[in-house]
């Protein structure tokens, strides 16, 4: 699987850009069938402490999850991200299963 990753008014590090291509090279294990990732990493401009916006975009067959989470570091977002993609990837591999079977 490819991952893409976009940062958004600022540069990311190497440690950061590692760290979102393993989390969501993991995602594999819940779907075989998945065709690339985008990740995008923005930082907002306000005073709150959550201004991390971590979005992540799965392309499968047929199919595109999305997730947008904001967190008080990137870290946080796509952690927080892949485990509301999990459930997202298992529910529609049920489906394809359901509709399989009939």
């Amino acid at each position: 699987m490819k991952v893409f990753i976009q940062s958004v008014n600022f540069n990311a590090d190497a440690d950061l850009l590692k760290f979102v291509e393993k989390k969501v090279e993991g995602l594999t294990k819940f779907h075989d069938k998945i065709v690339d990732a985008e990740v995008f990493l923005k930082v907002q401009n306000t005073s709150d402490k959550e201004n991390k916006i971590s979005e992540l975009k799965i392309n499968i067959p047929g199919h595109e999850l999305v997730v947008k989470k904001e967190a008080k570091s990137f870290e946080e977002g796509v952690s927080l991200g892949v485990d509301s993609l999990k459930r997202q990837l298992r529910k529609t591999k049920e489906k394809s299963r359901d509709t399989l079977t009939l």
